[in-house]
């Protein structure tokens, strides 16, 4: 059956079609005869327990410049939509977490793609220290004192900001640099939050591993490369993505973690493998379905979709 979907994303006008995963998910969900309707997080409201959004219906088309055809701007009531796919950007901010409060009113009558609840609840470089003996050595605090007895254990250290995105913000310090207090002191003024300090692995030079989980179990991956001299592998500041095949040790950790990403509804979830490490489980818009379907032929939205309407038919 045909099913109504809206997606809360950022403007449909300014993304990269040859990258994002968000506009293959449509492409997929177009090309299997559902509907679509887009909308920003700024234009939802909840009236009397009813959640409403302002936005409007479109059409999507692999044409660089001319990738979307949108209607005129209405406003609807989202419990009338079969599936809400949840795939603005971080950060992680209050902003964020309020728009999963306005989902989990109308989920799982209305079928939202990460579970919101669980989205909130699993907040990226958080909930990936549910599975301590998988990571690298991780301290997360506001404590200087604490973050200087971990760095004088570790040595090479890598600082993150604890609600950043794309690589933002990510340094690395090593045991004679005398910069790390000073970074403190910008993370401060820029957010009042925890920063996170791992372990440097020399690895990362190699590659940072991203792999994509649909319903709690691998469906690929792609290897996201620094530029010589970097550490951030990111994409969005310059990572190269290469082919790559999962291994061993990257099964045995989705093992681990797919039965808790499946109960919690998280459906759609990439995360982040350095030299055989777990480093993040991305929950808020994983991306990396694109480059996946390019080097491998493997297309993680159409896995998704077949998954989402196995779930609708069962309503």
């Amino acid at each position: 059956m045909p099913l109504k979907v809206a997606v809360q994303m950022d403007p449909i006008e300014g993304i990269n079609i040859e990258g994002d995963t968000t506009f293959l998910m449509m492409e997929q969900a177009q090309a299997r005869g559902h509907s679509l309707f887009v909308y920003l997080t700024e234009r939802l409201a909840m009236e009397d327990g009813r959640v409403f959004a302002r936005g409007r219906d479109v059409s999507v088309q692999r044409v660089k410049g001319g990738h979307a055809t949108l209607g005129e701007v209405r406003r609807v009531e989202l419990a009338s939509f079969d599936v809400v796919l949840m795939r603005q950007d971080p950060p992680y901010d209050m902003r964020y977490i309020d728009a999963t409060f306005f989902l989990e009113a109308i989920h799982p009558e209305t079928l939202v793609v990460n579970n919101p609840a669980e989205v909130r609840s699993a907040p990226e470089k958080l909930f990936v220290t549910r599975f301590p003996d998988l990571q690298p050595p991780t301290l997360i605090t506001w404590d200087r004192e604490a973050i200087r007895e971990f760095r004088a254990r570790h040595g090479d250290v890598v600082l993150k900001p604890l609600n950043g995105k794309g690589g933002s913000g990510v340094t690395r310090h090593p045991a004679d640099d005398p910069n790390l207090d000073a970074l403190l002191e910008l993370h401060a003024q820029i957010a009042d939050e925890p920063v996170i300090l791992q372990k440097f692995l020399p690895a990362v030079t190699a590659g940072d591993k991203r792999i994509l989980l649909v319903d709690g179990e691998a469906v690929g991956a792609i290897n996201r490369v620094p530029q010589k001299g970097q550490i951030r592998s990111n994409m969005a500041v310059g990572g190269t993505p290469e082919p790559v095949e999962l291994t061993a040790r990257d099964r045995e950790i989705c093992g681990r973690i797919g039965p808790e990403l499946k109960a919690r509804g998280l459906m759609f979830v990439g995360i982040d493998v350095i030299g055989g490490y777990l480093t993040e489980i991305n929950v808020t818009s994983p991306t990396g379905a694109m480059s996946l379907k390019r080097f491998s032929g493997v297309d993680a939205a159409e896995i998704m979709w077949e998954r989402i309407e196995a779930v609708r038919a069962q309503v």
